[in-house]
């Protein structure tokens, strides 16, 4: 098969980077980004029934070489009690607050917490909170949803639980009220939220 490189339109469709088998799925009018993984440039179209799109492990983040510092730091800047999504989004902390019964993650413009970028389906995941607990649901993604290394179709959420959705890592955090009075005193401030 013909390799293809970043920066041609491609067409609609999976395209696996021959550097390190991390695969990105495109719309019609989307060019071939640089790979999010290794950075190459080099691309072939994926098939779907090979095994390596969905058994691929992401590659770790920043966060990810001190996640429990990391957490704990996402952790002190929330004041109120409840359940929030933490992540790192163009080097800066995101902080979201999980208050309505579902959150969208995805590419479209609908989506509440929204990636623009190739890695992440237009309806990738949804958040759904019930008075029975919290769980994430693959939205019928490309990529796959994963719950601490896991891809599941659906999975109840526990505290500090990591959901990766295309590049992304998300961390599902649950305050009580104890936690959050700890951290008011400290004085730290509410991080961005979305």
């Amino acid at each position: 098969m013909d390799s293809l490189t970043s920066g041609t339109l491609a067409g609609t469709g999976s395209f696996r980077c021959e550097e390190c088998g991390y695969t990105v799925t495109l719309a019609a009018a989307d060019a071939l980004p640089e790979c999010p993984n290794c950075g190459g440039s080099d691309f072939a179209r994926a098939s779907l029934f090979g095994t390596q799109r969905f058994d691929r492990e992401p590659e770790p983040h920043a966060e990810a070489e001190d996640p429990e510092g990391w957490l704990a730091e996402a952790r002190a800047e929330i004041t109120e009690p409840g359940e929030y999504l933490a992540f790192q989004e163009l080097g800066a902390r995101r902080i979201v607050a999980l208050s309505r019964e579902w959150t969208r993650v995805g590419r479209s413009l609908a989506a509440d917490v929204r990636f623009d970028d190739p890695t992440v389906s237009r309806r990738h995941a949804l958040i759904v909170r019930q008075a029975d607990g919290v769980r994430v649901l693959d939205d019928r993604s490309l990529n796959g949803v994963f719950v601490n290394g896991d891809r599941v179709e659906w999975q109840e959420l526990r505290d500090g639980d990591e959901i990766v959705v295309g590049r992304y890592r998300l961390h599902f955090l649950r305050v009580t009220a104890v936690q959050a009075a700890a951290s008011d005193t400290s004085g730290s401030p509410l991080g961005a939220t979305g």
